[in-house]
């Protein structure tokens, strides 16, 4: 997982980076091209995949940039 850090420290930014963006987007009646479809499944249903898009994108950059060597097991 070391020589892959940056690449899922970019992944996580990105997909939470998506989400935010297109949530913001939303507010003001525009959406990504590519995300419309995520918009057909309804307006709730929307919402909750762009929250949860966020939040794993958070997860992802929080457990890239997580050093486990160092803890000592149960």
């Amino acid at each position: 997982m070391n020589k892959n850090k940056a690449i899922y420290t970019l992944v996580g930014f990105i997909v939470a980076g998506l989400g935010f963006s297109s949530i913001i987007l939303s507010l003001v009646g525009a959406k990504l091209s590519f995300m419309v479809w995520i918009d057909a499944l309804g307006a709730l249903q929307g919402f909750v995949i762009k929250l949860l898009m966020i939040i794993s994108g958070i997860v992802v950059i929080y457990l890239a940039r997580t050093d486990f060597s160092g803890e000592e097991p149960l």
